[in-house]
């Protein structure tokens, strides 16, 4: 209730804010190439094959880099083939503004997988979604992952530490990252007791400039390096030996 009355105590400010930074931050385009394809670690001859699907919103469609080699995807892929020593055969399915609710409609497409990541979250918390809401559409989204995919474990990125945004003004970003722990706790709770999930906290380098694209916003070429290796020995050590 305390952060009902604040946010409706700072509303004219918060909406100013809110509409100022959407003028001056840089528009940023998803990133260009192929949205789907086979990577094998150098010069293995892979014994084995993984599918993978990444499902999610503009930092899972690679917002802040030009090519989806150095996006999320291309590094998840590159990453895992390298690690577990097999074929990759990787799909994205992301959409710039897309929140968990709206995540269900990217799998019209979709081709079966092993294991899915899903990116989802901060949207949620731009559309003031309550964490319960979104909860419910987590759990309608991984249900769809399985009928329609096959998916045998789906990991859940965390919705990120808004506050560190350096993007976003205050006290705009500071109430933003309020909403968005309340989401993450939900969240990390909701995950802990599901099987065939996993969660991955999140602990990348928001604080630092010099990760996150020139809209201060999403990630950049760095932040989606470590991002993707980290993802990829959850997958290598936590996920592989249940599958």
């Amino acid at each position: 209730m305390a952060n009902v009355a604040l946010k409706l105590a700072l509303s004219p400010l918060l909406l100013a804010q809110a509409l100022h930074t959407r003028w001056r931050l840089p528009k940023l385009p998803e990133a260009a190439g192929p949205r789907q394809g086979l990577v094998t670690a150098d010069g293995a001859v892979p014994v084995a094959r993984l599918g993978l699907l990444i499902v999610g919103d503009s930092s899972a469609a690679g917002v802040g880099v030009d090519r989806q080699d150095d996006a999320l995807a291309g590094r998840l892929s590159q990453a895992l083939a390298r690690r577990l020593g097999l074929a990759v055969q990787w799909q994205l399915c992301a959409s710039s503004g897309v929140s968990t609710a709206g995540a269900v409609r990217l799998l019209a497409d979709a081709m079966p997988a092993d294991v899915a990541v899903v990116v989802t979250g901060v949207n949620d918390v731009v559309d003031q979604v309550r964490p319960a809401a979104a909860l419910s559409a987590r759990a309608e989204l991984v249900a769809a992952l399985r009928q329609r995919t096959g998916v045998r474990h789906v990991v859940l990125t965390p919705v990120p530490p808004m506050h560190r945004f350096s993007g976003l003004p205050q006290p705009l970003r500071w109430l933003a990252g309020r909403d968005a722990a309340a989401h993450e706790r939900a969240l990390a709770g909701w995950a802990a007791r599901q099987a065939g999930l996993s969660h991955l906290p999140f602990d990348l380098p928001l604080h630092d400039p010099a990760m996150l694209a020139r809209d201060g916003f999403h990630p950049g070429a760095p932040l989606y390096r470590l991002w993707g290796e980290t993802l990829a020995e959850h997958i290598a050590t936590v996920v592989w030996p249940l599958l």
